[in-house]
């Protein structure tokens, strides 16, 4: 049978009924869109969650006090919750170890803060200069933290644009206002660009102020709540990861690194480790809607039984005209591939509309990716093939004689 009459008769025999022919390939199309849609959100949500975290600062270690509390005590408040890391560990670091770029000391609580008859509880941050090299922010209007305020202890505050709308109004000018964070009136002198929140705060609804004068008056204490160090070069952070840890032992006057009281967290390994979670997210969405695949492909192979049935006669007819088993095989074999690789071109293009309708309706930021397109068409044209093969050797082994007489 030449090719071109095989294509003829698949067409006429898909198009004989049509009502049958779109059921069936809707399994198809509902299952491959599936798996499109899901992976899409999927990969979507990964990058998005490595883009929040990049957000908060690149080639960084961050280093957190350790757990108030612990053996000697019974009672154990939690990593973070001690008070055992100064501004002057994080000058240390800045000046004795090799492969820094720059540090930041934070000391990060929340306060209610008001203005204009308007309040809002939110994350005041005390910070030095140096953050927003380190965290990657940009200033909109106005100017960040310089030496001078830390120097002079001076009561400003530079908004984050959540908590700026949140006091002021929606895009309102604060430069020149003033807030009062615990009853203390501070004057507004820049307001940051837009980031986006993430899984670890919302830097746009932050308030940010000099490090000493939120030692000063916030916490009346010398502690921070943590440093970010920034490393001159992404391959080396493993080392100045070690670098400060030993650094800090020394400093802290502690000989077991078991007893440390604080620790360090690669941000390199935070990103591999949301990876790792995203992906077998991906995958686990991948396999729940794969599952719609198989049920469409039993479906074709219901639909290419039901056709040998009614095709009997015609199968014999062939047969006794000279047609061998191979012919009817891979006839009924294209019939069934056919329908899955149309079903399937279908379903790639309806999982492409959904996944780009639920990035523009603003639910979760979705990526398509080639691959996820060609694994569609691969397992359309796999399911074709493994679903349509029993029909069609089926009705290759009819016996012509039996076939003609069927009724």
């Amino acid at each position: 049978m030449k090719t071109l009459d095989s294509i003829h008769e698949t067409a006429t025999a898909l198009l004989a009924n049509k009502v049958r022919t779109g059921l069936t390939m809707l399994g198809i199309v509902i299952g491959i869109a599936s798996v499109i849609a899901m992976v899409s959100i999927g990969q979507g949500a990964q990058k998005s969650i490595e883009a929040n975290i990049q957000s908060l600062g690149s080639n960084l270690v961050q280093v957190f006090p350790g757990a108030q509390g612990g053996a000697g005590s019974g009672v154990s408040q939690g990593r973070g919750s001690a008070r055992t890391l100064t501004y002057e560990d994080a000058r240390a670091i800045a000046s004795q170890v090799s492969g820094v770029a720059a540090v930041s000391a934070e000391l990060s609580s929340r306060h209610q803060v008001s203005a204009k008859g308007t309040n809002t509880n939110t994350s005041v941050v005390g910070v030095l200069p140096s953050y927003v090299s380190v965290r990657n922010v940009q200033i909109a209007a106005g100017a960040f933290i310089t030496d001078q305020h830390l120097k002079s202890l001076a009561k400003v505050v530079v908004l984050g644009p959540a908590a700026r709308d949140d006091l002021f109004g929606e895009n309102a000018e604060a430069v020149g206002q003033s807030v009062r964070i615990n009853g203390m009136q501070f004057k507004v002198i820049g307001v940051t660009v837009p980031k986006g929140g993430s899984g670890f705060q919302n830097q746009d609804d932050t308030v940010y102020i000099p490090l000493t004068s939120a030692q000063k008056f916030l916490a009346g204490d010398s502690y921070v709540s943590s440093i970010a160090v920034q490393a001159a070069d992404a391959a080396g952070m493993e080392v100045l990861q070690a670098d400060v840890t030993t650094l800090l032992l020394a400093r802290h006057r502690i000989a077991d690194p078991a007893a440390a009281d604080f620790s360090t967290l690669n941000q390199n390994d935070i990103v591999a480790a949301a990876s790792s979670i995203t992906s077998t997210f991906t995958i686990l969405l991948g396999a729940v809607a794969g599952i719609s695949l198989l049920v469409g492909g039993i479906g074709i192979m219901n639909m290419m039984l039901t056709t040998v049935t009614e095709r009997t006669r015609e199968i014999g007819l062939l047969k006794a005209i000279g047609a061998k088993k191979s012919d009817i095989s891979r006839q009924f074999l294209a019939e069934a591939v056919a329908l899955t690789v149309l079903g399937g071109c279908i379903g790639v293009l309806l999982g492409s509309l959904v996944s780009v309708g639920i990035s523009l309706l603003g639910i979760i930021q979705t990526e398509i990716s080639i691959g996820s397109i060609g694994l569609a068409f691969s397992v359309s044209a796999a399911i074709g093939i493994i679903f349509g093969y029993y029909p069609a050797r089926r009705a290759a082994g009819l016996n012509p004689i039996e076939a003609l007489r069927y009724e």
